[in-house]
């Protein structure tokens, strides 16, 4: 299935990126953040939860939450910031957690998102001591993000029935993992 996947994976792919973010990618995130991003939530990373957040509103957020962040980073594609990911533990210090958030103009158009999660997973096992497994969270009914975490190598290991509320329906949520000692493609 990882071969099929990285068969399948365009030829961009080579061009996305993950790095530490600085100040000076408030104006990049701004333009993205404004345009209605795509979010695969972790339940323990908060993301910039304004609508349409300010500049001002994503410097905060960027100096207060994402620098201190051991594992936040920039999603970049031939170099330009395009989203974010990070990896957050949770309180069962071998657990973290993954979230994404990409512009809309680059979700379903091709890997970029399948190989920032990969990466990002990759850097948490070198990172965060004591992780040996990285999770998300999503719900049942996502294709779109169920085949992202599918082409980052995730593995699906189970669907838990009305899990969460959400909207005041009850929803089921789909587990993927991947841990330190599966193959990982870069």
């Amino acid at each position: 299935m990882e071969q099929e996947a990285a068969a399948r994976a365009p030829e961009h792919v080579g061009k996305v990126t993950i790095r530490p973010f600085d100040l000076a990618d408030v104006d990049a995130m701004t333009s993205w953040a404004a345009a209605d991003p795509v979010i695969l939530p972790a339940a323990s990373t908060t993301w910039c939860s304004y609508p349409n957040p300010s500049r001002d509103t994503l410097l905060a957020f960027l100096r207060d939450t994402v620098l201190p962040h051991p594992c936040f980073r920039a999603v970049c594609l031939s170099g330009a910031v395009v989203g974010a990911v990070s990896v957050t533990p949770t309180d069962d210090r071998c657990r973290a957690e993954v979230g994404i958030v990409l512009s809309r103009a680059h979700w379903g158009k091709g890997a970029a998102a399948a190989v920032a999660l990969r990466r990002a997973a990759a850097a948490a096992f070198g990172v965060l001591e004591g992780v040996e497994r990285v999770e998300a969270l999503v719900d049942a009914d996502d294709a779109a993000a169920r085949r992202v975490l599918e082409e980052a190598g995730f593995r699906l290991e189970a669907v838990l029935r009305s899990y969460r509320a959400v909207e005041g329906r009850l929803t089921d949520v789909a587990v993927y993992s991947l841990i330190s000692t599966d193959p990982l493609l870069d």
